[in-house]
């Protein structure tokens, strides 16, 4: 099987690096955080002293990291010391443009790359059922697809350099603004003093279907397993969800896109988190529009 070098073993990383580990796989980690590598290694992770020694002897490098910058001084870092014709998969979520410096970094040395961000939160780390959006050439996904299964339950190739990214943070604006239209529902319903579960078994089944609603209803009840029901512990925290809708509205002023959507889902998630909200999941804004 391949030697994985994964840096970045937080709440997302951690669990992908598991799933690696038990596809056979022999994983060489590394996280500025001493308690992630505690659970790293409880997973079978081999710990290694620091970035530069977990990739050396790497056939693939997997990045999982806060942002764009993080991923760009980790890639000056390693990408010199990399195996020769190693393969760089960063799977963190940052901005297009730094994605593309990062690819360009690899290239420089010899290194085949892909950006492939995630979406599934941590359940689907954990579930090993996690979408992958991956952006690069061809060569580079053709290699990158069987390393990433394990980890996935669909993987997307969305072009080239830079192309998961931007189908990842358009992905999330979609939820991020599903999730207010959704939640803004439920609020209006309960002031007309209809019930959760008869809105949600008319809007599951019609026209207001989407999956802010049938998998991740913002209100304890009609869907089990969503946060609602563990007071709002999170899968997908809002802070994170502000981070992906920033990521969205700089992508779209650079772009020259009108999102006024995107804009004011962006700022309601800034005021939820701003408000004491950040650590709680990001369908917890109905709180914030209830006036709690």
């Amino acid at each position: 099987m391949t030697t994985i070098a994964f840096i970045g073993l937080g709440n997302m990383g951690n669990p992908m690096a598991a799933n690696l580990v038990k596809a056979g796989h022999t994983v060489l980690g590394f996280d500025l955080m001493p308690e992630n590598l505690a659970v790293a290694r409880d997973h079978g992770v081999t710990i290694m002293a620091n970035a530069v020694a977990a990739v050396k002897d790497a056939d693939v490098v997997i990045t999982m990291l806060p942002a764009g910058k993080h991923v760009l001084s980790v890639y000056e870092d390693i990408a010199p010391k990399a195996k020769q014709g190693a393969l760089f998969i960063d799977s963190s979520t940052i901005d297009v443009e730094s994605a593309r410096k990062a690819h360009a970094v690899a290239k420089k040395h010899g290194l085949a790359s892909i950006d492939a961000p995630v979406s599934g939160g941590t359940g689907g780390a954990s579930a090993g059922t996690l979408t992958f959006m991956a952006g690069g050439s061809d060569d580079a996904f053709t290699k990158a697809e069987p390393i990433l299964k394990p980890m996935a339950g669909r993987i997307v190739h969305c072009g080239g350099d830079g192309a998961g990214q931007a189908a990842k943070i358009c992905n999330n604006m979609i939820l991020g603004i599903s999730m207010i239209g959704v939640a803004e529902a439920f609020v209006l319903a309960e002031k007309l003093g209809l019930s959760h579960q008869a809105l949600f078994d008319v809007a599951s089944t019609s026209s207001g279907q989407c999956w802010s609603l049938t998998s991740y209803c913002p209100v304890p009840g009609p869907v089990p397993a969503s946060p609602a029901n563990r007071d709002y512990k999170p899968g997908f925290a809002a802070a994170l969800m502000l981070k992906d809708l920033k990521l969205s509205q700089e992508a779209a002023q650079g772009a020259g896109a009108v999102t006024p959507l995107g804009a004011e889902a962006a700022q309601l998630y800034a005021l939820f988190n701003a408000q004491g909200g950040a650590a709680s999941d990001f369908s917890g804004i109905i709180n914030f529009l209830r006036g709690k």
